[in-house]
C-alpha cells in the first residue's frame, strides 16, 4: 500500500494536480466514482451481478481501481494508514456484530442492541 501512495502522490505532483487534491476534493470524487461503479448494477438482478460478462467485468474493474486510487490519495493525504484503520474497524465490527446474536442475519447492530 506504502508503493501505491507514493506511486499515486508522485503521479500528482509531476502534474502538478496536489492542488486539487485536497481531502474534500477527493471524498467527492471517490462519491462519484463509486456512483460510476453502481450504475454498472443498476438494473441487474443479483444473480446477473455475480455473472459479469468479460466486457462489462473490465469495466467495473476501472471503476474499483479509480475508487481504489481516490481512496489511496485520501489516506495519504490525511494521513490515515488505511490498513491499521481497516484492522481497527474489524476489531469494532466483531465486538458490534458477535456470532451468536448476528449468525445468518442481516441485521444492524441497534437491531439487537438496544444500549447503542
Amino acid at each position: 500500500m506504502d508503493d501505491l501512495k507514493r506511486r499515486m502522490r508522485d503521479f500528482a505532483e509531476r502534474r502538478d494536480w496536489d492542488q486539487f487534491h485536497a481531502p474534500k476534493n477527493l471524498a467527492m470524487a471517490l462519491a462519484g466514482e463509486a456512483g460510476e461503479l453502481i450504475e454498472h448494477f443498476q438494473w441487474l438482478t443479483e444473480q446477473q451481478s455475480a455473472e459479469l460478462d468479460a466486457r462489462t467485468l473490465e469495466k467495473v474493474a476501472s471503476e474499483i481501481a479509480d475508487i481504489q486510487i481516490y481512496l489511496v490519495r485520501l489516506a495519504d493525504k490525511l494521513g490515515v494508514s488505511i490498513a491499521d484503520a481497516v484492522e481497527n474497524k474489524i476489531v469494532v465490527n466483531e465486538r458490534k456484530y458477535p456470532v451468536e446474536k448476528v449468525y445468518g442475519s442481516a441485521r444492524k447492530y441497534t437491531d439487537y442492541d438496544p444500549s447503542r
